[in-house]
């Protein structure tokens, strides 16, 4: 795997060489424009509209546009010049405790390898350090032509980074909430009783996978065959009248799937004993990663 990055954590007066892999790969399905009257293909040309001449990648720069008609060019050079601590390094600037970074600044995940053998204590120093504080490391490295802010985290062996928006970048969801709607204690005991039906302990102990890429190769595959695609049509739901009823049902449907009872004849739990369900203990603070922090492991 090709490293996306590669630099130096600086940890106070300590430097641990790393390279920077990516978390994870998309196994999504792409496609390609087509016309639609003959099947060809779609290609753009990126064309100067100074001299109208064609161009390839290698003659293409950037430049920041000051005024209508005035670009001021900046190099790649330029660039890697820049008086910035985080052009080269990965700079930890703060600790904070990991319930306190919110999951809507989280973006894309990397791996963060030690680079050769002179990284390896600092590295494990680090992460020991981490893994015995509950810790996380904030840190701000520059790439792609701009500063960013980022999340270093213990996961198993390795130490991710956790690419974050920074704060102003995130809206208020205040003004999202919904109007004002009442809620019963019995609507609440249901709907915490089918969380308990579907709780797991780990992510990956759940037969997961996609629908829609599976779906979407067998409709690609059955055009090349010349056939009709295998599979059934969408699930048609009818519209949710009664909150309650919705949530027995779906309670005994859950618990059909685990294999713990099959659902009422009526479609309902009606008379499960949800309702006697004693209230939970508060649960204590977790010893280490919450659920949001293990999507990377």
């Amino acid at each position: 795997m090709r490293p996306v990055w590669t630099g130096a954590i600086s940890f106070g007066l300590v430097t641990i060489p790393c390279r920077v892999l990516s978390a994870t790969e998309d196994h999504s399905i792409s496609f390609r424009q087509v016309h639609t009257a003959d099947g060809g293909r779609i290609r753009y040309q990126k064309i100067c509209e100074i001299d109208g001449e064609v161009l390839d990648q290698a003659d293409i720069g950037r430049g920041y546009e000051i005024a209508r008609d005035r670009v001021v060019p900046v190099t790649d050079e330029e660039l890697a010049e820049m008086p910035l601590p985080t052009a080269k390094a990965i700079e930890i600037v703060a600790f904070v405790p990991e319930e306190s970074i919110d999951p809507v600044q989280v973006g894309d995940s990397y791996w963060l390898q030690p680079d050769g053998q002179v990284a390896a204590k600092p590295y494990k120093l680090l992460r020991e350090a981490l893994t015995r504080s509950d810790r996380a490391a904030i840190a701000k490295f520059a790439w792609h032509g701009r500063e960013r802010l980022g999340e270093l985290q213990v996961l198993g062996e390795a130490i991710a980074l956790h690419a974050l928006r920074w704060p102003d970048e995130i809206r208020d969801p205040d003004r999202l909430a919904p109007p004002p709607a009442a809620v019963g204690d019995e609507e609440i005991d249901e709907a915490l009783a089918l969380m308990d039906v579907m709780t797991v302990d780990r992510l990956d102990s759940l037969a997961l996978a996609d629908r829609y890429r599976d779906a979407l190769a067998e409709v690609i595959a059955a055009k090349t065959e010349h056939r009709a695609p295998a599979g059934e049509g969408p699930e048609e739901r009818a519209p949710v009248v009664d909150l309650m009823a919705a949530l027995h049902e779906s309670v005994a449907k859950a618990k059909a799937a685990r294999g713990d009872e099959a659902p009422a004849d009526s479609g309902l739990a009606g008379e499960a004993d949800v309702h006697e369900m004693p209230r939970r203990a508060a649960k204590k603070p977790a010893a280490k990663q919450s659920s949001r922090r293990r999507r990377a492991s």
